[in-house]
C-alpha cells in the first residue's frame, strides 16, 4: 500500500498527538464483550445475536443440503 507523503506526514503528527492517546486510552478502558458472562463465553447470547441480526439484515438461510462425500480429507 502506497501513501503520498502529506498522508503520511498526518499519521505522523496524530502519533503525537496525546488528545488522541488520551481518547484511545479511554476506549480501551471502557470495551466490553458482550458475550462473555463471569469470564466465559456465552454461546447462547451468540446465537440470540446472530438470529437477530440476520432478521434485522433480512437474511433469507440457505436450505439445509447434507454433504454426500464419504472420502474427505483436510
Amino acid at each position: 500500500m502506497n501513501i503520498s507523503d502529506k498522508s503520511r506526514q498526518e499519521l505522523f503528527k496524530l502519533s503525537q498527538s496525546d488528545i488522541l492517546k488520551k481518547d484511545m486510552n479511554t476506549v480501551n478502558r471502557q470495551k466490553h464483550n458482550p458475550f462473555l458472562k463471569n469470564g466465559r463465553v456465552d454461546i447462547d447470547a451468540y446465537i440470540e445475536f446472530v438470529t437477530l441480526y440476520n432478521e434485522f439484515i433480512n437474511h433469507k438461510p440457505k436450505p439445509f443440503a447434507p454433504m454426500i462425500d464419504k472420502f474427505m480429507k483436510l
